[in-house]
């Protein structure tokens, strides 16, 4: 059987898990458990209380009542609706999302490929950073024959390329 750090790994990628812990041991009071951040990575992921039991090998009545008496109180505390009730187990990732700890998503583009080539204006390096200043202006200007210009002007007014 894995490891309890090897389940429901999936969370990682769509949640920032480290400071959900953190925040979570704060609200508790100590450290969560290695139990406690396996049953809220499984919620994390989607899975009910029944699925991750399921998953687990665990009773469901047993890990039910295990969230209620945990995780759930110390997610309630974190977002601050302690007088609210736990409708549904989805409450718990609504809540957590709705207070910002769900990572976004990569940036998704749908821009037109461009080659488009522009004279370099200015260049500067200071410290850590490197400045690259292009001027765009059209007698500065190559865009590759096998590009349209109606698919530039279509992309460009689509805000695709901010700051052109």
């Amino acid at each position: 059987m894995a490891s309890t750090d090897e389940q429901f790994t999936q969370a990682a990628n769509d949640w920032d898990l480290e400071t959900l812990y953190a925040d979570l041991a704060s609200a508790k009071g100590k450290r969560l458990t290695p139990v406690e951040k396996l049953h809220l990575r499984g919620l994390l992921c989607g899975y009910s209380p029944s699925e991750i039991a399921e998953r687990l090998g665990k009773n469901p009545k047993g890990v039910e009542t295990d969230l209620c008496a945990t995780l759930y109180r110390y997610v309630k505390s974190l977002v601050d609706k302690c007088d609210e009730k736990i409708e549904n187990w989805r409450n718990i990732t609504e809540w957590l999302d709705d207070a910002g700890y769900k990572t976004q998503p990569p940036f998704q583009s749908n821009c037109v490929p461009v080659d488009l080539l522009g004279k370099i204006a200015n260049v500067r390096i200071e410290k850590d950073k490197i400045t690259i200043e292009i001027d765009l202006r059209p007698e500065n200007l190559q865009m590759p024959a096998s590009l349209s210009s109606k698919a530039l002007q279509e992309d460009l007014n689509n805000n695709n390329h901010k700051g052109m």
